[in-house]
Order: C-alpha cells, then sequence, then structure tokens
C-alpha cells in the first residue's frame, strides 16, 4: 500500500525528504524513481537532513556512491543513471552498503531492478503540469512482509 504526498514547492519536497530520512532505521533501502528533474536530489537533500548530516549531498552521477558517515547513521547515495553494466555495482561493493548498518537511498533504481531486495521501499515522484509546475506527486511504498505459518 502506498502513501501519497502532494508537494506544491521544492521546499515541501525536501521536507517529505527529511521526514522519512529522521524514521530511517539502519539496513533500510529506499529506491527513488522518477524522471529527470522531478527534484529526486532536492528530496534527497531533506532525506540526509533528516540523518543530521549537515554537509552538502549532491548527485553522485559520475562516481555512482557517495558515502555520509557524519549523520546518526552511516547514508549510502547511489544514482545508478550512469551505470552501463550492472557488474559495476559489485566493483564498487554494493552489497557491503544494501546489508550493512547505515540506510541507502538509489536514484534510478529501476535500473538495477534485479539487485534490489524485494522489503526495499519504492518512491517515485512525478509531476503533473496541470496541477501546476511546481506541482509533485511522491508515493512512498512501503514492502509488507509476508508471514508464513
Amino acid at each position: 500500500m502506498a502513501t501519497i504526498i502532494e508537494s506544491i514547492s521544492p521546499e515541501e519536497t525536501f521536507a517529505c525528504g527529511k521526514k522519512l530520512g529522521k524514521m530511517a532505521q539502519p539496513g533500510q533501502i529506499l529506491c527513488l524513481n522518477g524522471d529527470l528533474g522531478v527534484g529526486k536530489t532536492v528530496f534527497t537533500q531533506g532525506f540526509a537532513a533528516g540523518l543530521g548530516i549537515t554537509e552538502p549531498v549532491n548527485s553522485p552521477t559520475f562516481t555512482i556512491l557517495q558515502e555520509y558517515t557524519r549523520g546518526r547513521l552511516p547514508f549510502y547515495h547511489f544514482d545508478v543513471y550512469r551505470i552501463a553494466d550492472i557488474e559495476e555495482m559489485e566493483e564498487i561493493g554494493y552489497e557491503d552498503c544494501f546489508y550493512g548498518s547505515g540506510v541507502c537511498l538509489i536514484e534510478w533504481a529501476e535500473l538495477i531492478r534485479e539487485l534490489i531486495p524485494k522489503e526495499a521501499i519504492q518512491i517515485r515522484i512525478e509531476k503533473d503540469l496541470e496541477r501546476g509546475f511546481e506541482y509533485r506527486r511522491i508515493s512512498v511504498e512501503h514492502a509488507v512482509k509476508a508471514k508464513l505459518g
């Protein structure tokens, strides 16, 4: 089941990310998807602020991974937009980040879908120009773990 948040400004998108950052738990993986220019970086900056990270946060488009260790939890920020081969993720040691004690946020996560654990939180940011240039629809879907027996 998805939670829908409507944002009418970059400040509100930042605030949404910050709220999720404050609630983040060790081992969580957040998959952030949406077209170019929808506010993924603004959302991520808010998320980092919610973790208590004060250093500048930008998309690591050319490095794939940026690590921040001065917050409440280690924060691993992936931007896989320019990934050419899934093996690049193995080369940077993604498993240490995915299954460690920090929290991961992956921009363009749909490009590495086969590596994403089922329990990852799926976030999609979409524009709706009929509702205004700054309007964003942010959908947050928490995976539901099935109970056996």
